[in-house]
């Protein structure tokens, strides 16, 4: 997946996928839309719905409390594909462009690489 053009979003599958999944891919950008249409019909909240709050962390799920304007079904299992194969995220989600923005080396200094010779 590529970004070619400002607000657009391009896919090319190669060979290497099965067919599975790219039908897998496809429900998948599916039940997007269907979540953008529950926001734009005022079922859900700009901030408070399954595209914002993802990925959902099983330390999520297991909260006494959920406070979400969706089920913990639907945060747990999104689609047929997750309830049959589920990858459980350790953390939930990471802004890229604040660490793009702000940049941190931790990379020991040149001095140390010309010593290590």
């Amino acid at each position: 997946m590529s970004f070619p053009v400002a607000g657009t979003l391009m896919v090319e599958p190669t060979e290497s996928e099965s067919r599975y999944e790219i039908d897998r891919f496809c429900d998948a950008m599916i039940a997007i839309r269907e979540e953008i249409a529950q926001v734009e019909n005022g079922t859900w909240t700009k901030d408070d719905n399954p595209l914002v709050m993802a990925p959902h962390t099983m330390a999520d799920l297991a909260e006494d409390h959920w406070e979400r304007a969706y089920s913990r079904e639907l945060g747990a299992f999104p689609s047929q594909a997750s309830r049959e194969a589920k990858y459980w995220p350790a953390v939930n989600r990471v802004d890229n462009v604040f660490g793009d923005r702000n940049l941190i080396c931790s990379c020991p200094p040149m001095d140390a690489y010309r010593d290590a010779v």
